[in-house]
């Protein structure tokens, strides 16, 4: 073994035994608990409040894994699932000379000659890697994004323990089974840790947004990125926060660009950015659009999957009742009972509500963004307790994550729109062959077929 994957090798051994500590007693407290008087919800949040705690003080890739969850309705008890939407993913910036030694692993010696200029300090810090700003000799500005070391080392070791946890609640809490939701979490996750991988998302974002002047993509610079460096056009732009108290036409505006960002590749392509994160797209101008900067968690579906999601929608549309089950049948649901498939047409109706009225609303009233979605995954939670359990699609994390995202934008927005016209429109003369065919080719155009 050489020193440096003795170095690796003593990393990874030490991210085991401290993610396994923190873990691994939080999950034997949740047991012991279970075995000597079940849930109460003092328990739940006495058990979260120290998961939290525990998960805070690791930084790096489970930070990230468990913000994802607690963005996934129902993967969670609703305690825990609050006290992880606390977390900040912000991890330590790396100081100037390691950045400096970052960069010469990436691009060899002289990096610096590579570029005009290169900002040593962090424009942003995140839990897989953080972002400079440069400047290329043409004078264009570039964000680098630069990922820290061993991260796949740090990966693997978190989501072993993410299998940990996820087997007691299986355990004590069999409604849900969520085998497949964590394996597509460790997939996606896996994913975003290879920056080529991503340079082909944004390359295919680009694609498929270029007739939209409301979304900005930004070019990839590939003479310029490798597996852990990705270098992009850097755009200028304000948090979407800023926009909070702008007038509601300005405010309607950017979510009309959110809305388009999300759903007009999903329903053309079968694509859909999983992480509709406040962090992950900023608004140009005046309000006149958003800025897409983030390509790390997208999700390619199934043409059949978005079939399914018209199906589904259509269906509670007009009544049929035949057409919401293959939808559901379509997706992976096994075995449904008709009690069933009631239960899960809450959910359903919730995500569906504003695309099916025909009038200008808010998305949700009177919920706090971070609230959206759980009162009825809660409810929808309670009734499979007596008919469950249920294995949900692996693909159902990232849908409803983002379903569930971008309402909590829209709320905090405060927008008020017709999404039933603008769902329609995105929907347009919806054909499964065409999009085949329109996915097979962007898919092509990025590198990604």
């Amino acid at each position: 073994m050489t020193d440096r994957e003795a170095n690796r090798f003593s990393a990874r051994a030490a991210r085991y035994a401290r993610v396994g500590a923190n873990v691994g007693g939080v999950a034997a407290r949740f047991a012991a608990q279970q075995l000597t008087g079940g849930r109460t919800g003092a328990r739940d949040a006495s058990n979260a409040a120290v998961l939290a705690q525990a998960l805070g003080g690791l930084k790096g890739p489970l930070m990230k894994v468990a913000q994802l969850m607690a963005t996934v309705p129902d993967l969670l008890p609703p305690e825990y699932a609050d006290e992880l939407a606390k977390l900040q993913s912000d991890a330590p910036p790396m100081g100037a000379a390691f950045v400096k030694r970052r960069m010469q692993a990436e691009l060899g010696p002289g990096w610096e000659k590579r570029f005009k200029s290169f900002d040593l300090k962090p424009a942003a810090a995140a839990s897989l890697g953080q972002v400079h700003k440069a400047v290329s000799h043409e004078g264009e500005p570039l964000a680098c994004k630069l990922q820290y070391p061993d991260m796949k080392s740090a990966v693997e070791a978190d989501l072993k323990q993410l299998d940990v946890l996820f087997a007691v609640h299986r355990r004590f809490n069999p409604v849900i089974d969520t085998r497949e939701a964590a394996k597509e979490i460790g997939a996606r996750v896996r994913e975003e840790l290879d920056y080529f991988r991503e340079a082909k998302n944004a390359a295919l974002y680009r694609h498929m947004l270029a007739d939209e002047p409301m979304v900005r993509t930004p070019r990839v610079h590939s003479d310029l990125s490798t597996e852990r460096l990705l270098t992009m056009q850097w755009l200028e732009g304000e948090k979407i926060l800023a926009f909070k108290s702008s007038p509601q036409d300005v405010r309607d505006r950017i979510g009309v660009s959110m809305f388009k960002a999300w759903w007009l590749p999903f329903s053309r392509f079968g694509v859909i950015h999983g992480d509709p994160h406040l962090g992950n797209y900023s608004v140009f101008g005046k309000g006149e659009g958003i800025n897409l900067l983030d390509y790390g968690c997208i999700r390619i579906f199934p043409p059949k999957f978005v079939g399914g999601v018209v199906d589904l929608y259509r269906g509670l549309q007009e009544g049929d009742q035949k057409r919401i089950v293959h939808a559901y049948e379509t997706w992976g649901f096994k075995g449904l009972k008709k009690d069933v498939i009631e239960t899960l047409n809450i959910w359903a109706r919730f995500i569906y509500g504003p695309l099916l009225e025909d009038r200008v609303r808010t998305i949700a009233d009177g919920i706090e963004p971070g609230r959206y979605g759980r009162r009825e995954a809660f409810q929808v939670h309670q009734a499979l307790k007596e008919k469950g359990p249920i294995t949900v699609p692996r693909e159902f994390v990232f849908m409803d994550r983002a379903a569930v995202g971008l309402g909590a934008v829209f709320l905090h927005l405060g927008a008020e729109l017709n999404y039933h016209r603008m769902f329609e429109e995105a929907l347009g003369d919806f054909r499964l062959e065409q999009l085949a065919a329109n996915q097979q080719a962007a898919l092509a155009k990025a590198g990604l077929a």
